[in-house]
């Protein structure tokens, strides 16, 4: 398996090495040169497997030979073994054709551990091998940073930053990122929005000299590896309430888009996806662009649901490539357009392919905390702010078909939204009982490069 570049100017590279270089080196974000189908026997077989050994058909194609089959079992094994639920990713139901897939049962309590435990575990296995150690600076709305620490705090072959956005997080979220007090890693507080902290580590991965010198690497979901892991899901639960021999609809809480282009990359691989339904916040970029075909970044507004804060969706670039064929030149006039203008307007066919395959719907704070409020009420479902978006637009769209909601973060992650929305404050589990009681460590910084730079070329150890 090879992956290519959707700007078409770097070199196309195997699993192992899009994985540890992130960005591609024009700038562009790694894709599968095509993209594996399974069988409907192969899919139909999936509903007596572990989810861990689903896991490994779903990925292994896509792989290749960058792990052996024990080596890459093992890795599967040992990322999943924290999550608190056998299922790993289990799915509830909510009324006779909407049902919610828990994405929060791993150790920071957020959809993000599914792919950063795995990942943490794949780049252990490869650094060790080659014996390399490497930098990983990222970029958090909330939940990544916190899965990133988990999963790579301690490790001799990994130093790791995260950025996030200082005081537009939750306090929970921030918690996680600053309590940590292993040496290789270190939360950073950027003065502005996520759409900052995401500007500044593309641009740290474009200043080529400072990548080289300290072994830049990613795993924001512009690393391939995040968004593959995150595919698994789509077919556990789909195979779950009757697929492939059903049709099934996803709605998405999403922000920066990796979350859903996962969902779409399981039905490039063959799986019975009827619809695939973006749900934003009023942060709705992703929304507006569905309805007009225009993409036009308005300011990043603060809301309750703070993880989708985003206006400048990173893995949009992904599903551009496909719409405009694979066209690396045309992908570079759109996304220079974006960074220049604050604007590009999709082709009419593009605009037609995108809603062949999308739909979608967006939510203000107040309609969030009705629905955090209903849920709760009607069935004592406590819902985040972002499931509750989800489960907020999927009514809307739900049919005959069967409809899965994806339940992105543990309710205790945002605490204040879920009382003032239902009077109920969600407990944080055991794990965390003490969370705000530990000392916290960060470090706050402008939205300088260079002056960020010189802080993680400090932080090396």
């Amino acid at each position: 398996m090879k992956y290519v570049s959707t700007r078409g100017k770097a070199p196309d590279l195997n699993f192992e090495q899009a994985m540890l270089t992130g960005l591609a080196r024009d700038g562009g974000l790694y894709v599968p040169e095509k993209y594996p189908t399974l069988s409907t026997e192969k899919i139909a077989s999936f509903s007596t497997k572990s989810y861990e050994e689903v896991a490994f058909e779903i990925m292994k194609p896509f792989v290749g030979d960058t792990f052996t089959d024990n080596e890459f079992k093992k890795i599967i094994k040992l990322a999943y073994a924290g999550f608190s639920h056998r299922a790993k990713c289990p799915i509830v139901q909510l009324s006779e054709n909407h049902f919610l897939l828990e994405l929060f049962h791993g150790p920071t309590l957020a959809f993000k551990d599914v792919a950063m435990q795995l990942i943490g575990q794949m780049f252990e296995v490869a650094l060790k091998r080659r014996g390399e150690k490497v930098t990983i600076v990222g970029a958090t709305s909330g939940d990544t940073g916190s899965a990133a620490m988990e999963a790579f705090k301690g490790l001799d072959s990994v130093n790791l930053f995260i950025m996030y956005p200082h005081g537009r997080v939750s306090e929970v979220q921030r918690r996680q990122m600053t309590t940590p007090n292993e040496s290789n890693v270190h939360a950073l507080a950027v003065d502005g929005d996520f759409d900052t902290c995401q500007a500044l580590l593309k641009d740290m991965f474009n200043d080529f000299d400072f990548r080289d010198e300290v072994k830049l690497a990613g795993v924001n979901s512009i690393n391939w590896a995040r968004v593959l892991a995150q595919v698994v899901y789509y077919f556990t639960s789909a195979v779950a309430i009757g697929a492939p021999n059903r049709k099934v609809s996803f709605t998405v809480p999403t922000g920066n888009f990796g979350d859903i282009f996962a969902g779409y990359v399981a039905k490039k691989m063959g799986l019975p996806i009827e619809r695939l339904i973006i749900a934003t916040n009023q942060n709705d970029i992703l929304h507006r662009t569905l309805k007009t075909g225009n993409h036009t970044k308005s300011g990043v507004k603060p809301s309750i649901s703070p993880s989708m804060d985003i206006q400048v969706s990173s893995n949009f670039e992904r599903l551009v490539f496909d719409l405009y064929k694979r066209d690396g030149a045309k992908v570079i006039e759109l996304f220079d357009a974006l960074k220049n203008d604050g604007s590009f307007t999709l082709s009419d066919e593009a605009i037609k392919l995108l809603n062949d395959e999308f739909d979608s719907g967006c939510c203000s704070d107040s309609e969030t905390s009705e629905a955090i409020k209903k849920y709760f009420d009607n069935m004592g479902e406590v819902l985040c702010p972002h499931s509750a978006i989800g489960v907020n637009v999927a009514e809307s769209q739900i049919s005959q078909i069967p409809m899965i909601t994806l339940a992105t973060a543990h309710p205790a992650k945002f605490p204040d939204a879920v009382a003032n929305a239902c009077g109920i404050t969600p407990d944080l589990p055991s794990h965390m009982a003490d969370l705000y009681e530990r000392n916290e460590r960060m470090t706050r910084v402008s939205g300088d490069l260079k002056a960020l730079e010189a802080i993680i070329r400090k932080g090396i150890k």
